[in-house]
């Protein structure tokens, strides 16, 4: 069993725990991720290493409550354990030789991003970070992400917050002011990632793109994680998450997203409905 040492509410929607887990802890990089079970009874899933400290043994994730795991995670509280809590899995993201890099977060991504900004900027690598989220209500992590930025833009769909516009605006407006980087990273959802790509092949820029967002069992066992990568299938959880995002697939992988929503859906309100009724999923 894995203590919860600390648990905050980020946003209506998204949550962050502190986990006592030194063995995970001690081999976490930037990147990696790990799989857990809530209960012996429960689902597995992946959840990216949002932060980790070899010294104390703890390991941060950040999760968005959108499914039935998820929702039932968000039920623990500081002092609770989570059943099982296995990593670090997946291959951490390759820092060596970057000297300058535009790290671009997008929604609850931005849980993924921070980690390889903080990994950059601590071995003296100029790090400009580009954050993004439809509204002020939903911004995560900005404090964090300044503090490990030589440059950090914030963006809102609505202008809420920060300036108005996509994240791909924001750098775009970076790299024409005359900004030279060595590579781009982005993580967040796939329609964000397609086009920062899209925009970083006119310029020529190496981009990094993180495909977490479509691991399901993350044993390249179920399949789900399926991609075609330069024309090659590759499966996120064990020949990434980390890929060359100019070899993406993105319609494909956007497409075969949208096949398990409907599930998702299904047993989200499985959940919720056993919850209102007092029992266990």
């Amino acid at each position: 069993m894995y203590k919860i040492l600390e648990k905050t509410s980020l946003n209506p929607t998204v949550s962050r725990m502190v986990i006592d887990a030194p063995r995970v802890a001690k081999k976490a990089q930037a990147g990696m991720f790990i799989i857990l079970r809530v209960d012996d009874e429960g689902e597995r899933i992946p959840l990216t290493i949002s932060d980790f400290d070899k010294n104390i043994g703890t390991v941060t994730i950040i999760y968005q409550i959108v499914g039935a795991t998820t929702h039932k995670l968000d039920r623990l509280n500081a002092g609770d354990c989570i059943c099982d809590f296995v990593g670090p899995l997946g291959k951490p993201t390759e820092l060596d030789g970057l000297k300058s890099v535009a790290v671009i977060g997008g929604g609850v991504g931005c849980a993924i991003a921070l980690p390889t900004a903080k990994a950059l900027h601590e071995r003296g690598a100029k790090v400009h970070s580009v954050i993004g989220f439809r509204n002020k209500d939903l911004v995560i992590l900005e404090n964090e992400f300044c503090a490990v930025s030589d440059v950090c833009k914030l963006m809102t769909d609505d202008g809420s917050a920060g300036e108005k516009g996509l994240v791909t605006y924001a750098l775009k407006s970076l790299i024409e002011s005359g900004n030279v980087y060595d590579e781009v990273i982005a993580i967040g959802p796939l329609v964000m990632m397609k086009f920062v790509c899209k925009l970083t092949e006119q310029y020529g820029i190496k981009t990094v793109v993180s495909m977490n967002p479509i691991m399901i069992d993350g044993t390249g066992m179920c399949g789900g994680c399926r991609l075609t990568v330069g024309g090659e299938m590759k499966f996120a959880c064990v020949d990434g998450p980390d890929f060359d995002g100019h070899k993406v697939d993105f319609d494909e992988a956007i497409e075969r997203g949208r096949m398990y929503a409907e599930f998702e859906k299904h047993a989200y309100e499985k959940e919720c409905n056993l919850l209102s009724k007092g029992g266990n999923a």
